[in-house]
């Protein structure tokens, strides 16, 4: 089974032809994912470090990538990879590597995207005392008040 799922982002804006077909012209859009590598445990280098695929997508999903994607916008992709060949003009072969995208999303919020930070859906918090609130959960510890013995308490 040829399959691949990757997310990352466009490291710059995606390269748009035009191709003649039998049945008319078809629209490409070629880009270059660069994709997170998953640390190792235990390691301590602080150094990220990222993979840069090449992708192509045709027909509508390229249609999509054209219109929509530019250079640092996160996506998230599933299609095949696609290995060829092809002679330079030093009559050097050169082999190519490239994913052909067939479904490609969006991996994050237009808010996130442009620095702003993604909505915060919080459920309704309910106090010890049973009292329900729709205020913003605090990044603090909830206060337990003296008056609650540890036998009241859901957990201990």
């Amino acid at each position: 089974m040829n399959n691949v799922v990757l997310m990352g982002r466009l490291t710059r804006d995606p390269i748009q032809r035009m191709a003649n077909t039998a049945n008319g012209e078809l629209e490409i859009a070629r880009f270059t994912l660069a994709v997170d590598r998953r640390r190792r445990a235990g390691g301590d280098s602080g150094e990220q470090t990222a993979d840069f695929i090449s992708c192509t997508a045709f027909g509508k999903q390229a249609e999509f990538v054209n219109k929509y994607l530019h250079q640092g916008t996160k996506v998230c992709l599933s299609g095949r990879i696609q290995t060829g060949s092809y002679t330079n003009k030093d009559g050097q072969t050169v082999y190519t590597t490239d994913v052909i995208a067939e479904n490609i999303e969006f991996a994050e919020s237009k808010a996130a995207a442009a620095g702003g930070q993604a909505p915060v859906y919080n459920s309704p918090r309910v106090d010890v005392a049973g009292a329900v609130s729709d205020a913003p959960e605090s990044q603090d510890f909830m206060n337990i008040p003296d008056s609650v013995d540890d036998e009241g308490l859901p957990f201990k």
